[in-house]
């Protein structure tokens, strides 16, 4: 509806290979509660829901059972195997978006797609064209991350590096003419067999003097010339580096500078080629042993020592990638990165937390070329062909003939494109670009984008580029990065661990709502949740506890229904004006926590005025002395519309069981909404709020809740009532527990009442202090002293005991030198626990005996 205001999200589009997890689940949730919550206030509010083709993990899929089969995609030939793979890539892709459903999100199903799509796919061509043909796509002979396992380029972004305890092994090179030796020092030297030259600093005074001489290079016998580059630490080693352009970037930039050969020993799949000699043939770890083994047998292992490395390895397969000198398709990506850069720097674009900026920024001003092709068949095909006569041309399309010569000898490029770069357009080719779309025209520029920090690099800081290059506008204006979802220790789930949940199984044990609420309750806004099986109780139990409420009121309605939408201003008591005071400070907080991106914080907002102040307070509070009395009329007015606005303000984050109890509500209120998807959205107002009197009763629960406390310890039966001596240190509290004595007499169980600045302390009572007075629980006559003295002695005694041992373990020098850091946190966390236990039944015990 053009009359209203879009608002418009894309989802991060799952991958097909991938089955639903709780950082989906975290993720959509978030999404979901914005979409609606901005639904309800009267937006246009739409949410692209899709999924990604996933080029290299869907192909990995694919080729392992081909495998098993005795054959290859190769014998099987491209056609068959993406006729193969589609089928998977789409019947996946339904899958995934009905586990989405499962979750409650509120998706324009209708306009879902698929980056592989015809549509999506004419987008990435557009792209593909446009660039090549503005200079800034080239094909380059240069180093690249290569999978051998997947057998295809990686660009930067998609190489995760992982600490690994390695070697150093120290090399001699025996200078030709001489019987001298320079030592190298290696942590791979399965590539020496690629060595083009030995390097050092030309500063390097104790090493210059061998600049222009010539080195042997061991087992293969090559001649290798001696040079000197700044590049060089005189620190690294020995001083003295080998040079292998074919196999690590930088000596690559070092023989482009000395114009030295390159030679490449590896095959596309680990393996040594020809180059390697009698090694031809191995695998490249096998062929180190077996090198390491011959230089040792001749002389030329000096040492090996031990050293700490970070390893590149495939984001995908995991397995260690390799510098790899091939001819691949690049993006120049400083040009696109120059407004990228500048979104941020004048605040257009904007994370959340804003500390994610500072590491776009790190990225985005150090950017280097995107290596976009990959020796792929699932995916979109680079749309370059060439002809025999050596023309190449970017088209959409087959040419029918060349342009150069006229010749029809025409053959595609092999290679696809990388899955990012059909995922960059994801915001706006989706709307349809690049046709002048109505959709476009008004969705475009989304909103908000919810994602995780690991893809800021791979797919938000590209987004941003794509839309100002293509569409001339920002993507988005807002970043969400939420948290990564952890198991109960702190570590990230993931499936080679065996530490995931799988959420459709809480959906089935717990109900998606109590799903959903619990991720957001538990997701601190910024960090990275703990989770458990037992972390979703809490969203159960909240769930249950709204319907429990929300039954409970609409039982209580007799023959004159209560007016939802009015409220009795002139028939309203203290604890009425106390909710709608609570409801607009509520109303007015979780506001302002939706619009600073804070959703954590909104949802434990909702939680407490739900749980406490209306279930646990108010309800209780305005329930008539005698069973099956009826409630004030005013009151139960006030609790439906209190009920109305929970529902609503808590729709965004548990919708089916808000849809429920609305459907009930509806039946005594006819003219109510079928549905609380379009709310309205409670909107906040200072009619009711009153400072002063939330003030007053905050000191009310305080009598209560101190009174609840003594029980408890003291083991007190539910069912006997006490008595309550206050002593006053405040005047004005005195007066304020006088006037409203009644609202907390029937909560904390009073029987006999007394206030008065010079009350004594009665015997064998337990006392608490509050502010502005301290209260006396008389006990004589609620429990038997001598059993509840017999009882607290007895927990004191094996309290005792086990700190005790804990002490003793904890001054033990072996067990802090050889435990895990973390498992001696927990035991002094562990002492310090059962130390507060001690002193509270000891003061327990004193207060039995009437000291």
């Amino acid at each position: 509806k053009k009359d209203k205001n879009p608002y418009s999200i894309v989802i991060p589009p799952p991958n097909v290979t991938d089955i639903l997890h709780l950082g989906h689940a975290l993720n959509h949730t978030i999404q979901d509660s914005l979409v609606r919550q901005k639904r309800m206030s009267g937006f246009e509010a739409e949410w692209v829901p899709g999924a990604d083709h996933a080029g290299i993990s869907t192909q990995i899929i694919i080729e392992k059972p081909l495998k098993k089969e005795g054959t290859t995609r190769r014998e099987l030939g491209r056609d068959k195997f993406l006729e193969r793979t589609t089928e998977l890539a789409y019947r996946n892709k339904d899958q995934i978006l009905n586990q989405l459903k499962k979750i409650g999100c509120s998706c324009d199903w209708e306009r879902t797609r698929f980056t592989i799509d015809e549509s999506l796919s004419r987008a990435v061509l557009k792209v593909f064209i446009h660039l090549y043909e503005k200079g800034l796509i080239y094909r380059g002979h240069r180093i690249v991350n290569w999978c051998p396992s997947c057998q295809t380029s990686l660009s930067d972004d998609e190489v995760e590096h992982e600490d690994k305890q390695g070697s150093l092994w120290y090399i001699k090179y025996k200078l030709k003419g001489s019987d001298q030796f320079l030592t190298v020092a290696t942590t791979r030297p399965e590539t020496m067999l690629g060595d083009t030259a030995l390097a050092v600093n030309p500063k390097d005074a104790r090493l210059k003097k061998y600049v222009g001489k010539t080195a042997i290079l061991p087992i293969l016998e090559r001649e290798l010339p001696i040079i000197a580059d700044n590049y060089v630490d005189p620190e690294f080693g020995t001083g003295v580096v080998k040079i292998t352009p074919a196999h690590d970037p930088n000596d690559f930039e070092i023989g482009q500078r000395h114009d030295l050969e390159e030679i490449n020993i590896l095959n596309n799949d680990g393996t040594l080629n020809a180059n390697a000699g009698k090694f031809k043939g191995m695998d490249r770890y096998e062929a180190r042993k077996q090198l390491i083994k011959e230089l040792d047998k001749k002389g030329y292992l000096e040492k090996t020592e031990n050293y700490d490395l970070a390893v590149g390895t495939c984001y995908r397969c995991h397995q260690d990638i390799e510098p790899y000198l091939s001819d691949q398709w690049f993006v120049k990506m400083a040009p696109l990165a120059k407004p990228a850069i500048e979104a941020v720097l004048k605040g257009d674009l904007k994370f959340h937390p804003d500390y994610w900026s500072k590491t776009y920024l790190h990225w985005m001003e150090n950017i280097r070329d995107w290596c976009i092709s990959r020796q792929l068949w699932w995916g979109h095909r680079i749309p370059v062909y060439y002809c025999d006569c050596g023309e190449v041309i970017a088209a959409e399309s087959k040419p029918e003939k060349c342009p150069k010569c006229g010749g029809t000898e025409i053959t595609q490029d092999e290679d696809v494109l990388d899955t990012w770069f059909s995922s960059w357009l994801w915001p706006f080719s989706t709307f349809g670009w690049p046709d002048k779309d109505p959709l476009l025209e008004y969705f475009y520029p989304t909103k908000v984008l919810v994602t995780a920090s690991e893809i800021i690099f791979l797919w938000v800081a590209r987004m941003v580029m794509a839309g100002y290059e293509f569409v001339g506008k920002i993507p988005f204006n807002d970043v969400y990065i939420h948290g990564t979802v952890r198991d109960a220790n702190g570590i990230k789930m993931s499936k080679s661990l065996g530490n995931g949940i799988d959420p459709l199984e809480i959906i089935d044990q717990y109900g998606a709502d109590a799903l959903r609420i619990s991720l957001v309750l538990a997701t601190p806004d910024g960090q990275d949740p703990w989770i458990s099986k037992n972390t979703f109780e809490i969203g159960r139990n909240f769930v249950n506890k709204l319907f429990q409420a929300s039954r409970f009121v609409m039982m209580r309605t007799g023959d004159e229904k209560p007016d939802i939408n009015t409220i009795p201003e002139k028939d309203l008591i203290l604890v009425d004006k106390w909710i709608l005071s609570r409801l607009e400070r509520t109303i007015e907080t979780t506001n302002k926590y939706f619009a600073e991106f804070k959703l954590s914080a909104a949802a434990k907002n909702l939680y407490s005025f739900t749980w406490n102040d209306f279930c646990s307070w108010y309800i209780e509070l305005i329930k008539p002395d005698q069973p099956g009395q009826p409630i004030r009329k005013a009151s139960l007015d006030v609790a439906f519309y209190v009920l109305d606005k929970i529902l609503r303000l808590l729709h965004p984050f548990i919708p089916f069981v808000t849809e429920e109890i609305n459907g009930r509500m509806k039946e005594f209120f006819p003219d109510k909404e079928d549905t609380l998807t379009f709310g309205p959205w409670p909107e906040e107002t200072a009619k009711f709020k009153d400072d002063a009197l939330e003030a007053s009763f905050e000191s009310i629960q305080s009598v209560v809740n101190a009174v609840r406390s003594i029980r408890a310890e003291m083991n007190v039966p539910p069912g006997k009532r006490s008595d309550l001596h206050v002593r006053i240190t405040d005047v004005e509290m005195g007066k304020l527990l006088d006037t409203y004595q009644d609202y907390f007499r029937s909560l904390a169980k009073i029987n006999k009442l007394y206030i008065g600045e010079d009350i004594k302390k009665p015997g064998l009572s337990a006392s608490g202090i509050i502010s502005g007075a301290e209260i006396f629980v008389p006990l004589e006559g609620l429990i038997n002293i001598d059993s509840e003295k017999t009882r607290l002695e007895k927990e004191l005694a094996n309290l005792k005991t086990q700190l005790e041992k804990l002490s003793k373990k904890l001054a033990n020098s072996d067990f802090l030198k050889n435990a895990p850091s973390d498992v001696v946190e927990k035991e002094k966390t562990k002492r310090i626990d059962i130390e507060e236990r001690v002193e509270k039944l000891n003061t327990n015990l004193e207060q039995l005996m009437g000291w």
